[in-house]
């Protein structure tokens, strides 16, 4: 199922400094998602940093808060859902070339281990860069004072690897301050893993129209 009502996970809020408010603002969240939180259902998020408040931050606003700990343990990114919690699932086959960055709160809390697991059995060739953090970093890179270091930041492996990428090669990342950097500073579009499962499964649909 999909919240019927539209929510944030409030990282905007604790960004920049509007802890009082964020709080309230994710006592909200798990007051909407409350019935679902109490059953055990997972939570599918598909933005890293996302995940990463409901995994990490959550902890430091509501250490006590058992509903805040069922949901830290409910959280789950797309390829760990799809690899842990459905270890049944076969993704559709893909033969292309893959680039992979993954998003910083993603490698520092969740690892890329589940994503590159399941890129390499839809059989893509495979190219997880050791590229650091993209440097858009939310808000950081459209602040005028530092973009030439967000600039940096992304020039160190990212950027270039992108630019020499084939045209044919997918560009992976989960992150959207990622892709943002990604197709201002590049002009290539980076996709979500869950596009590139979409993707997939179009084109088997095509290959094979009787499935």
């Amino acid at each position: 199922m999909i919240p019927q009502s539209q929510l944030c996970c409030g990282r905007p809020l604790y960004d920049f400094g509007m802890l009082d408010r964020a709080k309230e603002y994710l006592s909200r969240v798990m007051q909407l998602l409350g019935a679902e939180i109490d059953a055990g259902v997972p939570i599918v998020v598909l933005e890293p940093s996302c995940a990463s408040v409901f995994r990490d931050e959550l902890r430091g606003l509501f250490p006590e808060d058992s509903r805040a700990k069922r949901l830290r343990e409910q959280t789950f990114l797309l390829s760990q859902f799809l690899r842990s919690y459905n270890p049944g699932y076969k993704p559709p086959v893909l033969h292309r070339k893959v680039l992979l960055h993954g998003h910083c709160h993603h490698k520092a809390l969740m690892t890329l281990t589940d994503e590159e697991a399941l890129l390499r059995s839809m059989s893509v060739e495979l190219e997880s860069l050791d590229s650091g953090c993209c440097g858009m970093a939310g808000s950081f890179g459209f602040e005028r004072e530092k973009y030439e270091i967000s600039r940096a930041v992304g020039e160190r492996v990212l950027l270039p690897a992108v630019r020499g990428a084939a045209p044919e090669t997918l560009i992976v990342s989960d992150g959207f301050s990622c892709r943002e950097q990604i197709a201002q500073l590049t002009g290539r579009r980076a996709f979500h893993l869950a596009e590139i499962l979409k993707l997939a499964a179009t084109l088997s649909r095509s290959a094979n129209p009787e499935l």
